[in-house]
């Protein structure tokens, strides 16, 4: 939908909107036994909602379209992610509250581990401690560059922020992760002539990373993606006329969300502590983003069982929201993990919207063979939004 027609249309009420994502939610039939980890997982509670809402799939970017996080939760937002991009790098260093100027490049760093050979043996280096990615970036913060400020900031395990604030410089540069094993990292190349030169700068600071990191048994390397400047979008608040929290413990999806105009608010790593965090501020909004990361990452360690255990994890916690009886409750994923593939896939993602003003349909539960039978049919995420807002009367009627 259009968001000049949504700013037309949006109207105050006293209704609330939960939109709950399980990263990576929806997934392929295993090999061995034939379903998915939602239809294999335990999960009752999920399974009655799934009888009292309205059901189908969400297509995040486009059919055949793999999507990355960014696109994946944009769509949900209601803006297109065809029409709004963003590299990763914002937002990671909006997610961690760094203080991105108009003019600063970010980018998302992985510490990686190479072989002796240059060779990528693990391209998350085995996801090592926060503390530990910590003192790696200590170290390369003391990289300089000529001309150029640069600044190398933790974020979770292996992940990291690069910025680089200077006169001149671009955002179109390509990544550095091949993102396959046995591959040596790239070198960083412009996508278009204007970013030559600060490839070439990204290229300076990578060798002296390399001859830092050297030494380490894990984390001996650095990959680099999503170069990007911080955009002027419109925000949520006043494009929807809602109040939006976001309850995210991830940085980079906190960091989406305060691109939109949300308030990330301050909540720990476990479900439980989103669903306090959910109670404790039910009063302060009227929309609420609740982001759940475990699915996502089994499904991309291509952990089958871990993934089934999330979702039972899930399955357990979620009274906790259902019992605070949004008016309008949205339950999905941003975008399919098969745990068979280990990383993104483009199919269709799981979806159930529950309202008194929805219509339930013949699904039996939530898995991805019963929402075959759903009546919601697949539908483009972007489009999510809009029929969140019906369902809560926050739209008026569009022409006489």
């Amino acid at each position: 939908m259009d968001l000049d027609l949504v700013r037309q249309l949006a109207q105050e009420s006293d209704t609330k909107i939960v939109l709950f994502v399980m990263d990576g939610l929806g997934g392929l039939p295993h090999p061995e036994t034939g379903r998915t980890e939602l239809e294999a997982a335990w999960t009752p509670r999920l399974d009655n909602i799934a009888r009292d809402s309205s059901c189908g799939f969400t297509m995040p970017v486009g059919y055949g379209i793999t999507p990355g996080s960014g696109p994946g939760h944009l769509a949900l937002f209601g803006y297109d992610p065809l029409v709004y991009t963003i590299g990763r790098g914002v937002l990671e260093a909006t997610g961690i509250d760094f203080d991105l100027q108009p003019s600063d490049v970010a980018a998302r760093g992985n510490f990686c581990t190479i072989d002796a050979a240059g060779k990528i043996t693990d391209r998350r280096a085995g996801r090592i401690a926060t503390e530990q990615s910590a003192q790696l970036c200590a170290r390369l913060a003391k990289i300089e560059l000529p001309g150029v400020q640069t600044f190398v900031e933790p974020v979770r395990e292996h992940r990291f922020v690069l910025v680089l604030r200077g006169e001149g410089l671009s955002d179109q540069v390509k990544d550095t992760d091949p993102e396959k094993l046995g591959a040596a990292p790239l070198s960083a190349e412009p996508s278009v002539e204007t970013g030559a030169a600060t490839a070439v700068l990204v290229n300076r600071w990578l060798e002296q990373a390399r001859e830092m990191l050297a030494g380490e048994e894990q984390g001996n390397m650095v990959l680099l993606r999503g170069f990007a400047r911080r955009p002027s979008w419109p925000s949520m608040p006043e494009t929807f006329n809602l109040r939006a929290a976001a309850i995210a413990h991830y940085p980079m999806y906190r960091g989406l969300a305060k691109l939109v105009g949300m308030e990330a608010l301050t909540v720990g790593p476990k479900l439980e502590d989103s669903i306090a965090t959910l109670r404790e501020n039910w009063n302060r909004f009227d929309y609420f983003f609740v982001h759940y990361k475990y699915t996502d990452t089994a499904g991309e360690d291509g952990d089958y069982d871990r993934k089934m255990e999330t979702l039972r994890e899930v399955d357990d916690g979620i009274e906790g929201l259902t019992d605070l009886n949004p008016d309008v409750l949205m339950i999905t994923g941003d975008h399919s993990t098969p745990a068979t593939m280990a990383g993104h896939s483009w199919h269709p993602v799981p979806f159930m919207l529950r309202s008194r003003w929805g219509r339930s349909d013949e699904c039996e539960s939530f898995n991805e063979v019963q929402l075959l039978k759903g009546s919601l049919g697949t539908f483009p995420a972007k489009e999510a939004m809009p029929l969140a807002m019906a369902h809560a009367g926050r739209f008026r009627k569009y022409g006489a």
